[in-house]
């Protein structure tokens, strides 16, 4: 069984005990978490697409950790201007497991 979610602005495909980096949300590590905005659901059987959303439908997910991920450097020149600028910016995720995907 799968489910497709949405969190962060973004969508993310989900499948039982996956561990999954999203956006940073604001729970401690050790917590669950759920998500109702469940824009489809799978199995066997068949796809359920929510319009938007697939109603009763949640995905439960455990909070491993509040992580963040490697160093994007940013770095930006104007030639022959003598003029340069490094920057580095490391993004805050959490990272889950999925736990529990129930459909409607």
């Amino acid at each position: 069984m799968f489910a497709v979610i949405r969190t962060g602005g973004k969508q993310y495909r989900v499948t039982q005990d996956m561990i999954l980096k999203v956006e940073k949300l604001e729970a401690e590590a050790g917590s669950t978490v759920t998500f109702t905005d469940v824009l489809a659901v799978g199995n066997e059987a068949g796809v359920t697409l929510g319009a938007p959303v697939v109603a009763g439908a949640a995905v439960t997910a455990f909070v491993v950790a509040q992580d963040r991920l490697e160093k994007v450097i940013i770095f930006k020149k104007r030639r022959r201007q003598n003029s340069r600028r490094k920057n580095g910016h490391r993004q805050c995720v959490t990272v889950l497991r999925v736990s529990d995907i129930k459909a409607a």
